[in-house]
């Protein structure tokens, strides 16, 4: 990554401070964000909530490093995103960063393995420490023994897993979820949360999810609801089997 870190111990994961987003120019123009402050610690289990347009998708964008703010701080272990070339913040993608969207955007016509292993092959890695990585990532997830089979002849449910285990197949600090549960009924909803819980508490993933449904949010610790490009404000939530603190 690139220099000047400014590490200070005990420092959240991640940092924003004054984030402004503005796309358009003149009679166009329009802020999406107006001064994001957040705080996201290492380790935590966030969903994000907010009603349409109210920022929530362009800060996760920032997030994950497919956009750019146009003004404020954005520190990711210490070091400045915001002033990251776009070859820069493709490596952080890379290195650091899982996404899990709503489509489980899986290759219609290659096995389990080959779709977990794609983040693998774009990396240079060789043939068998991609396939011992993405069988481990597929055992993960509960579906080894599914590896040879297509997106075709998955469940909506296995097919969100897949997913997933190409997301994490890389170790990634943070993984970033998009409305995950968005293609799926209530009780595959709640499949897929409890091995999202069970990633984060396990593996040590921080997760940041973009939910519109209240019973999904419940399964995070911190809940930031976003109101006209602002965060209107930060819940810290009690999960069964934890101690949350203020």
């Amino acid at each position: 990554m690139a220099a000047g870190a400014v590490q200070v111990a005990d420092a959240p994961l991640i940092c924003l401070r004054g984030v402004t987003k503005t796309y358009g120019e003149g009679a166009t123009q329009f802020q999406a964000l107006k001064g994001v402050d957040l705080d996201i610690a290492a380790g935590d289990f966030v969903a994000v909530m907010g009603p349409s347009g109210s920022g929530k998708s362009t800060t996760m964008n920032i997030l994950g490093c497919l956009d750019v703010p146009s003004a404020g701080t954005f520190l990711f272990r210490g070091h400045h995103v915001e002033a990251l070339d776009r070859d820069q913040r493709a490596l952080l993608r890379r290195k650091y960063l899982g996404f899990v969207f709503q489509g489980f955007n899986l290759l219609s016509r290659t096995s389990a393995l080959e779709n977990v292993e794609l983040p693998l092959l774009y990396r240079g890695d060789e043939k068998k420490a991609r396939r011992e990585a993405a069988m481990a990532a597929l055992d993960k997830v509960g579906l080894k023994d599914w590896w040879d089979h297509t997106p075709a002849e998955l469940s909506g449910g296995q097919q969100q897993r897949v997913a997933i285990a190409r997301a994490i197949v890389t170790s990634p600090d943070v993984l970033l979820a998009d409305e995950p549960t968005g293609n799926l009924d209530s009780e595959r909803s709640v499949e897929i949360m409890e091995l999202l819980t069970d990633l984060n508490r396990a593996a040590g993933i921080t997760v940041l999810m973009v939910t519109h449904e209240p019973d999904m949010a419940a399964f995070a610790r911190t809940v930031v609801h976003f109101k006209d490009g602002l965060v209107e404000r930060i819940e810290a939530r009690h999960v069964q089997g934890e101690a949350v603190s203020a």
